[in-house]
């Protein structure tokens, strides 16, 4: 494909601004207009990208230069667009905001600058007239490597709210490319870990996006922000398309034979078990998997043939009453685990491999509890494989991310998944038998080696 798709990044002084309903509103306005479009997201959000499928018709992808290293960006990007005829990316917190101690690096402007693809700032103006143009030339000139195309307002008040605030950004040189009024029926419901995802809000969330589209489409000029995408150029690096498939890997008989008896790996999914990057999923099927998957509030049974189980992030905390509930269910997992199968699971996939959580009986594979804290846990993990498990042997380095409410006691077992480096060293998760249990969020296109590792040990257990 080509290395030049059109593109914008929309970016904010800060979270809360309105970032995800203009970027949202504006996949969905672009595909209206007939258009194919790429949705991204930056940084290890795994919520948002659902509602920009919602918009596109195609699969929200994430963009993580801390999880999967700056020089994955561009290939990971052109992944996602081929095929499209315009791709938008969706920032996170503030422009200049990226790993905590790391500069730059995961930030929204760091991930703009690996793509080549100008900014739309998008600002709250509510509280603010005059002031907008300070605010606006402070970001546009913070790093000259930054190319701020324009600007969209948010939450403007009246007419003549919109005018002094044209009138103050004449002065700093950016266009205005949008004006949106406040509407409070394109807000998302939000609880301890953000918005609610879309698989347990189908209806109202479809409502939503089409609420989003219609104030883009009424207070944005599409043509300019159009224009500006294809004024990006190609992305910078000459990066190809990144692909699931393993570059030194040639077919052979074995491997034919064993395309024949693909070993099955079960996916949790559902309302419950919502967070999975889909580079997850096409990694495990280019290893040679047949990938099944299956609602823990619903299923009673696995998939036939389950050789192996992935149970990512979610919600269990939620639904823990119905995942409780689903007593057949949980005695399967709880058999495959004790048989050797090979499992992987992170943060929420932890929990329901737990006795109990809150109080309530989970699968019982591992020996810990789990229950729900005041406490935010939240950032990057620098970690290393402390053994050798399913998913990686011993020594492997991989980057993490933590995001949770809830607490497992112990905090790790007899044989940890991760030493954590850092100024506070750690150990954490659990790994015994065929088990790798964690509460880091892995990118695994950072480590192709783990998806076919565990494809392997699928056929091989």
């Amino acid at each position: 494909m080509s290395a030049s798709v059109p593109r914008l990044v929309i970016a904010a002084p800060s979270s809360g601004s309105g970032k995800t309903t203009v970027a949202t509103g504006l996949m969905a306005a672009f595909a209206a207009r007939g258009l194919a479009v790429s949705p991204h997201k930056v940084g290890p959000d795994y919520i948002d990208p659902g509602y920009h499928a919602l918009a596109t018709g195609r699969v929200g992808r994430n963009l993580d230069a801390y999880l999967c290293g700056p020089e994955l960006v561009g290939p990971l990007f052109l992944h996602g667009a081929q095929g499209c005829d315009i791709a938008v990316v969706e920032g996170v917190m503030g422009l200049y905001d990226g790993a905590a101690g790391e500069g730059e690096l995961a930030s929204t402007a760091h991930v703009a600058k690996l793509l080549g693809a100008p900014v739309v700032l998008v600002v709250d103006a509510s509280s603010q007239s005059r002031s907008v143009a300070a605010l606006v030339h402070g970001f546009a000139s913070w790093d000259p490597e930054v190319r701020v195309g324009g600007v969209i307002l948010n939450k403007v008040a009246s007419d003549r709210h919109e005018e002094l605030l044209r009138e103050a950004l004449e002065q700093a040189g950016v266009p205005v490319l949008g004006v949106l009024r406040r509407a409070p029926q394109v807000d998302t419901p939000s609880r301890h870990l953000g918005l609610v995802p879309v698989a347990e809000r189908q209806g109202a969330a479809v409502e939503a996006v089409a609420a989003m589209a219609a104030q883009v489409l009424d207070g944005c000029d599409l043509g300019e922000l159009e224009a500006l995408a294809r004024a990006a150029g190609a992305v910078p690096g000459g990066s190809v398309p990144w692909t699931p498939a393993s570059p030194t890997h040639h077919p052979t008989r074995s491997d034919e034979a064993d395309e024949r008896r693909a070993p099955v790996v079960a996916i949790a999914a559902g309302p419950a078990f919502t967070f999975s990057y889909a580079e997850h999923t096409e990694l495990l099927t280019a290893a040679g998997a047949d990938v099944v998957p299956f609602d823990p509030l619903r299923d009673e049974e696995l998939p036939e043939g389950t050789a192996g189980l992935v149970i990512g992030g979610g919600f269990p905390e939620v639904y823990a009453s119905e995942l409780s509930a689903n007593q057949p269910l949980r005695k399967a997992v709880a058999e495959l685990a004790g048989g050797g199968a090979p499992v992987a699971a992170e943060c929420a996939g932890l929990l329901y491999l737990c006795r109990e959580l809150d109080g309530l009986p989970m699968c019982g594979v591992l020996d810990a509890g789990a229950r729900m804290s005041e406490r935010l846990t939240l950032g990057y993990r620098d970690a290393v494989a402390i053994g050798d498990s399913v998913l990686a042997a011993a020594g492997t380095r991989m980057r993490g991310h933590e995001f949770h409410r809830t607490v497992v006691e112990p905090g790790s077992g007899a044989e940890p998944a991760w030493g954590v480096r850092g100024p506070r060293p750690r150990t954490e998760g659990f790994v015994q038998r065929g088990v790798h249990a964690s509460y880091l969020h892995t990118h695994w296109a950072s480590e192709p080696g783990v998806a076919r590792r565990f494809v392997e040990r699928c056929r091989t257990s």
